[in-house]
């Protein structure tokens, strides 16, 4: 027997928390694809899927999951589309998948400005609940440094606009993407953005840096240099340290030498003790040791 095939072109990540969704692709590679760090997407140039095809998943998905409560958008930032297009997206799985609850996605910073806050409200109504952005950092000279395209002040007045449409979002935060000296003040910039948003999950990742990167060469070259373990270790206890706000940490990615995972403020004294512990026991060496046999994240 022959199985219907879903279509996916090439990478396809999502977060760790969506991994009992529905995944369907309705983009495939990134709009960007000029951020130095990044290596997730490399050799897939961006592709919108047409509605067609969208369509035709969306009839296998129906056949083989037709109870499927959550969905999951493929593709490095599918809100990127237009508001009317992710609109014909949204009545499409309402029409196929009546039992689904809600959908997400991931997104740039700058998806979200061509977007009014009315029409976000509407994608809400829609089952729109939820978008993941990888903002990195909110320290301006970094972001403009790894060519991020948007500045802190884009991040606050773009995720406020989520606040006030009601679409919970989570972020992710790229510790030690300053380089070396510059980890302090990447977290204080950064804690002071978030303390004025309401996200409910924040993801710390750490910088790894892979061939396929244009940082990488800058590395090589010297003009480069990353920020050493205990710095990054320095550098999270700041974040966490900082932060005012209701928000659930998770930090137990495997490019972090020290996992943590809580929820702040209720779990920073026990996040905070585990990474001063981490910070006096550790050498540098072995947690460089660790972060050079990451092959692939």
């Amino acid at each position: 027997m022959e199985y219907p095939q879903l279509h996916f072109t090439g990478q396809v990540w999502r977060p760790p928390y969506e991994a009992s969704s529905q995944l369907l692709q309705i983009t495939s590679g990134c709009t960007w694809h000029r951020c130095k760090f990044c290596s997730l997407y490399h050799g897939t140039p961006f592709r919108m899927s047409p509605i067609s095809e969208v369509e035709e998943d969306l009839r296998v998905i129906r056949q083989w999951q037709p109870r499927a409560r959550r969905v999951y958008l493929t593709g490095a930032n599918p809100f990127a589309l237009s508001y009317n297009r992710l609109m014909d997206i949204a009545i499409l799985l309402r029409k196929y998948l009546p039992h689904m609850e809600s959908f997400g996605m991931f997104a740039r910073v700058t998806d979200i400005a061509p977007k009014s806050v009315e029409e976000l409200k509407n994608l809400r109504h829609m089952k729109l609940d939820s978008i993941n952005i990888g903002m990195e950092t909110a320290h301006d000279p970094t972001l403009e440094r790894m060519d991020k395209g948007y500045r802190a002040a884009d991040i606050l007045a773009q995720l406020s606009k989520l606040d006030e449409a009601g679409i919970r979002y989570n972020l992710f935060y790229l510790n030690g993407l300053g380089g070396k000296g510059r980890g302090v003040e990447s977290a204080e910039a950064t804690a002071e953005v978030i303390n004025r948003l309401h996200p409910c999950i924040l993801n710390i990742v750490s910088l790894t840096v892979f061939p396929e990167s244009r940082l990488y060469q800058e590395v090589i070259d010297g003009t480069y240099e990353e920020e050493p373990e205990i710095e990054r270790l320095v550098e999270m206890r700041t974040l966490v340290e900082r932060l005012k706000i209701k928000v659930n940490i998770l930090g137990h990615h495997v490019s972090n030498t020290v996992p943590v995972t809580g929820a702040l403020p209720y779990d920073r004294a026990a996040i905070l003790r585990e990474l001063d512990n981490a910070i006096a026991r550790f050498p540098e060496a072995e947690l460089k040791d660790y972060r050079n046999r990451i092959w692939h994240l």
